[in-house]
């Protein structure tokens, strides 16, 4: 039997607070590392076994560079992206398509309307349709297939997997997180998804957040120019307003959100956090995390402030803010 995280394991991670009456709450699990990969604190079941869903997307992205797929810049930043499909977005995954010999059509993800809704509006009065580019996984699909091309793998069933690129990306997570993958499952986009400990996903982010672009090791070479490129282009990472993109504006962190409620956050000193919301639900997780951040002395008091009033976290009741979004007792 897999040891997943329980609501029995879990702790109170944040609350929703309207008109000074708690009315929901949000629990799940934490892991901190000190700047030299240390366990500094816990909250809650902190080894049970999660998918980290979109969280994953760093450990992808670093094995596909490393596979061959060679990217640079804001096309390197969208490889662990989860994008919002602007146009800004769609264009530069078409150039990474393009410059591998690649189009549209060889990418496996599903077809999708942009999040951003300027965007998705536009396309709409355009009649536009939806399109696999536009997906928030078109950059990581997009690094995979110039991964294949470069190796010389097939790019035909690229998601199984069995497929030699998948079977790199397992063995790259393997190492990073220092443990064997307990389970396969499906992600939204298609690609395989592998159940690992949250502690062992802090690990992994830890390793990769803390890379020098300098280092004589070629895995570690490539995982900071990824932190690099993301810092450098944080819009990428996400999009305008987006949490994920405001907390690497707002504090100069590594953030990559994953559905379901999952969070890694680097802070500049190397400090990481990784967490789960139990229910799925993310609106708390980047405040959740950059709290532990800040409570581990990693981000200034000043820096948390400004990002909690440039987050979305005003709970509405008729046309006003009411209550708020906030950390729970279990942190």
């Amino acid at each position: 039997m897999l040891e997943t995280l329980t609501v029995q394991d879990a702790v109170e991670l944040a609350v929703v607070e309207r008109s000074g009456f708690v009315e929901s709450r949000h629990a799940g699990a934490a892991v901190v590392l000190s700047p030299d990969g240390e366990v500094i604190a816990r909250h809650g079941n902190a080894d049970a076994l999660i998918l980290p869903r979109s969280s994953l997307k760093p450990l992808q992205a670093v094995a596909c560079i490393t596979a061959g797929a060679a990217l640079e810049g804001e096309q390197l930043a969208l490889s662990t992206a989860s994008h919002v499909g602007t146009d800004r977005h769609a264009d530069v995954v078409r150039d990474v398509l393009a410059e591998g010999g690649l189009t549209e059509d060889d990418l496996a993800c599903p077809t999708a309307w942009p999040s951003d809704t300027a965007t998705r509006d536009e396309m709409v009065r355009e009649h536009g349709q939806q399109e696999r580019i536009r997906m928030n996984c078109s950059g990581k699909h997009a690094a995979m297939l110039r991964a294949c091309v470069a190796t010389g793998w097939p790019t035909q069933g690229y998601l199984d997997p069995s497929h030699p690129l998948q079977a790199h990306i397992r063995d790259v997570i393997e190492r990073l997180t220092g443990e064997k993958v307990a389970h396969t499952a499906v992600d939204g986009c298609g690609a395989p998804v592998y159940a690992i400990t949250l502690t062992g996903l802090a690990r992994s982010i830890h390793r990769i957040g803390t890379a020098s672009d300098r280092s004589p090791f070629a895995l570690h070479r490539v995982a900071g120019s990824l932190v690099r490129a993301v810092r450098e282009n944080p819009w990428t990472i996400e999009g305008p307003a987006r949490p994920d993109t405001i907390a690497i504006e707002t504090l100069g962190v590594f953030a990559k959100g994953g559905a379901e409620g999952v969070m890694v956050m680097v802070a500049p000193n190397g400090t990481t956090v990784a967490l789960k919301m139990l229910d799925g639900g993310a609106r708390a997780s980047t405040l959740v995390a950059a709290t532990l951040l800040n409570r581990s002395g990693a981000i200034a008091d000043a820096d948390l402030a400004a990002l909690t009033a440039a987050l979305p976290l005003g709970v509405l009741g008729a046309g006003g803010v009411v209550g708020s979004i906030r950390v729970g007792s279990g942190i």
